[in-house]
């Protein structure tokens, strides 16, 4: 492995566990390391076999931020690097992700840890964690969604004492906030992720899809227009072979299989 670091990639059923793996620097992540983790959320979306992608990282933290030498061209061209066909891990450009991702954390998570981390749908935490959004200590601010997600998950005075202050706060108040939605013991963050992931996996991918489809059209555009789509969108669905499958294993008393078509 170079020094730039690499995204460990690891097809588990309709699993995707995607890896932060620069344990020597503490996770830091290079251009190229966020490269490769927008083309593993681009495979995440374009296999039609997976279904839930799980982000953890290797060795004992999550990752200590940006190495920042090497993004400062990036920032200065207003851009993230994202590669044609990929996707931008942050959920903030380009084509979006319609597949669910539960991340698992430990020991220290700074500046893109976090905005990765909220940029999931589950998160859990070991109760190690530390998170820090310092990017005030160094002159700039948070561009990766911390600023629109910490008000969201968190509301506007946890968002501000947080994100103005720089403060490091450990797992069990990222739990009060809702940034985490579950804090284990060190060591047993990744097996519950899975658990999680796996549970997910396990409904019917394309009601699953439609759950993530209203939730952000609510938060992105507002309450009635998300309830006015509700059952427009629900038509496709009620022609798919998983809703007979539902009814059938309902019937039958048995656990459905569902195929995502």
């Amino acid at each position: 492995m170079s020094n730039e670091g690499r995204i460990s990639l690891e097809k588990r059923g309709h699993l995707l566990l995607m890896g932060i793996d620069r344990a020597a620097k503490r996770n830091a992540f290079s251009v190229a390391m966020y490269r490769e983790l927008g083309r593993a959320y681009g495979q995440l979306q374009d296999d039609p076999e997976l279904r839930v992608g799980v982000l953890f990282a290797h060795g004992d933290h999550f990752t200590g931020g940006l190495d920042l030498a090497e993004f400062a061209a990036e920032f200065e061209s207003g851009r993230l690097p994202v590669d044609e066909g990929a996707i931008d891990p942050m959920r903030l450009q380009g084509r979006p992700l319609d597949k669910p991702v539960v991340c698992a954390l430990q020991g220290i998570c700074y500046t893109v840890g976090l905005e990765l981390m909220l940029a999931t749908d589950v998160r859990v935490a070991a109760d190690d964690c530390r998170f820090g959004q310092i990017e005030v200590r160094r002159g700039i601010y948070p561009v990766g969604g911390a600023t629109i997600r910490f008000v969201r998950e968190g509301g506007w005075g946890n968002a501000m004492r947080w994100l103005l202050t720089a403060d490091e706060l450990g797992a069990t108040e990222a739990h009060r906030c809702g940034f985490v939605q579950e804090v284990v013991p060190r060591g047993q963050e990744l097996e519950r992720a899975l658990a999680i992931a796996e549970r997910i996996a396990e409904q019917a991918p394309l009601g699953v899809q439609a759950i993530l489809r209203s939730s952000r059209k609510f938060v992105v555009e507002g309450e009635k227009a998300a309830a006015d789509a509700l059952l427009p969108d629900l038509i496709p669905i009620m022609s798919s072979e998983d809703v007979q499958e539902g009814l059938m294993s309902f019937l039958e008393r048995r656990k459905a299989e569902f195929k995502g078509r």
